[in-house]
């Protein structure tokens, strides 16, 4: 057996746990496990959660970045119809688009980006 067995929970680090749950809420549906100052937590009841941990200082990533970093992606149905609504719950849709039209890259209300993508 592997050492790492399952994946249980993706972390990002942020500002605001409570109001960044409370966005992936919306744009999920899935519902809040745990809340307060410091951590935050969702999911939809499978074993992976998403979580949101405050840091003191915290500065959010820049898209296009040269330094690497981890970002979410999520399948949707429609692209545009998906962003349009995201983008009316605080999401913000970044100019440099990559992928000609394959996926949409938008960015959280604290700045972390994350694609949507079709499931074709």
């Amino acid at each position: 057996m592997p050492p790492l067995a399952q994946l249980s929970t993706v972390v990002v680090d942020c500002v605001d746990p409570a109001a960044l749950a409370t966005f992936y809420q919306q744009a999920t549906g899935w519902e809040v496990t745990y809340s307060d100052h410091e951590f935050a937590s969702l999911g939809d009841g499978t074993s992976v959660q998403l979580a949101f941990v405050r840091v003191d200082g915290y500065q959010p990533p820049h898209w296009p970045d040269t330094a690497k970093h981890a970002h979410l992606d999520f399948t949707v149905t429609d692209l545009d119809d998906a962003a349009e609504e995201l983008l009316a719950i605080g999401a913000s849709r970044p100019n440099f688009q990559p992928g000609e039209g394959k996926w949409i890259v938008l960015t959280d209300p604290e700045g972390h980006p994350f694609c949507l993508t079709t499931a074709a």
